[in-house]
């Protein structure tokens, strides 16, 4: 191997390198950025019940979401439909809060859903697991500063 070719085979592999410990690098970064933010996020109602009520609670609820589906479809299309609004030359309003309307009520009528199965199944829990279940909504509730200080 010549001289001039070791250079090239030596600045080439030293680029390579610092290619690679800038991508481990930004990996590494990446990855501790989404766990501390994992930590960090609200704590999921019904977080202090037993596993199986924990299980059984989140089952409740996806179970009511997924029988609402139709009202979710609507709640979409009626955002997909006040997006489409808002992108047109000449802005019609009444259209657009008839969108924002439509959206709002489908929103509010999975909402109704999702909380009368979360009534149903607090009506199952013992008397302390309804007082676990009341903390864990009070904490969840609460501002992040307000949590912060205690």
């Amino acid at each position: 191997m010549t001289d001039r070719s070791f250079r090239i085979v030596v600045i080439s592999l030293l680029v390579l390198n610092t290619f690679l410990i800038g991508a481990l690098a930004g990996g590494g970064l990446t990855w501790i950025r989404k766990t501390q933010a994992r930590t960090e996020m609200m704590p999921l109602a019904g977080e202090q019940l037993p596993s199986t009520q924990k299980k059984a609670l989140r089952a409740a609820l996806n179970e009511a979401r997924k029988g609402e589906r139709q009202t979710v479809l609507e709640a979409q299309q009626a955002k997909i439909d006040a997006a489409s609004i808002l992108g047109q030359p000449m802005l019609d309003t009444a259209a657009l809060s008839a969108a924002f309307a439509r959206a709002r009520d489908a929103d509010m009528a999975l909402r109704a859903k999702v909380e009368q199965r979360a009534v149903d199944f607090a009506a199952t829990l013992s008397y302390d697991e309804r007082r676990a279940l009341s903390e864990s909504l009070v904490r969840r509730s609460m501002p992040k500063a307000a949590a912060a200080t205690k």
